[in-house]
């Protein structure tokens, strides 16, 4: 059974003992009871990860609305992925109603703190012209930004700049490059992309692979699109639709 946590507990540990016992890996038991004490008692970190836990309803009853409150606390001692998160409950209306303007506010303060979620999330809404105006331009440049820090979906989405040429000359073998990386950095779009291209050049069996990956991690309406695609597509992929289908 867990011992209590109490404040004096929680300011003895060294770096190393809070950062075992906020990871996703602790019992799930001593891993809430120990994230909530934390967030209490003014851990950034702590309040970050307790606020993911309620948006989750991980360990706890899922409560949007008490996420965001919490996120917005971490963001004001300037924790940078709760100043991100601040700005997805925004974008997506959890535990508030949709401000598109209000979260790119918050992507871009979390972005310009060098995160590559909010590089990546800002370049979105540019790109989308949503809660600011559109501009593809600086768009690529956040992603590029993010891309080169690992981040697999900027570099979908960089590749998709190249596939459709948007503000660069359209360069399928550029497009191509970028839609490996996403789909080995595991971007379930990136994956998607990437078997699209393999099997425009005949490479089936890899093609046939990669939609299988892209199908583990996809969500229900990205499978419904893919599926779509598969009908229209060479025929030898048919064997993917299966795998989309037990997502939707």
């Amino acid at each position: 059974m867990t011992e209590a946590l109490t404040l004096d507990a929680l300011n003895g540990m060294d770096a190393a003992e809070i950062s075992r016992r906020l990871s996703a890996s602790a019992p799930p038991e001593e891993r809430a009871a120990f994230v909530a004490a934390a967030a209490e008692s003014g851990v950034a970190e702590a309040q970050t990860v307790y606020g993911q836990m309620l948006l989750d309803g991980a360990g706890v009853a899922a409560d949007p609305v008490a996420a965001l409150r919490w996120f917005a606390r971490a963001a004001e001692s300037g924790h940078v992925m709760a100043i991100n998160m601040v700005g997805r409950c925004y974008d997506l209306g959890w535990g508030v109603a949709v401000d598109k303007g209000r979260a790119a506010e918050w992507y871009y303060a979390a972005a310009l703190r060098g995160l590559d979620w909010g590089m990546y999330n800002y370049a979105t809404l540019l790109t989308l012209g949503e809660g600011v105006a559109e501009d593809r331009a600086a768009a690529l440049g956040w992603f590029r930004r993010a891309a080169a820090m690992g981040n697999a979906k900027a570099w979908n989405f960089v590749g998709s700049f190249h596939e459709d040429g948007w503000v660069v000359e359209k360069d399928m073998k550029e497009a191509a490059r970028c839609y490996a990386i996403a789909a080995r950095g595991g971007d379930f779009r990136g994956q998607f992309n990437h078997a699209r291209l393999e099997a425009a050049k005949g490479r089936i069996a890899n093609a046939l692979e990669w939609l299988a990956r892209s199908a583990e991690s996809c969500n229900p309406r990205f499978a419904g699109q893919a599926i779509g695609w598969l009908n229209t597509a060479d025929p030898r992929l048919a064997p993917a639709v299966a795998a989309f289908e037990a997502v939707r």
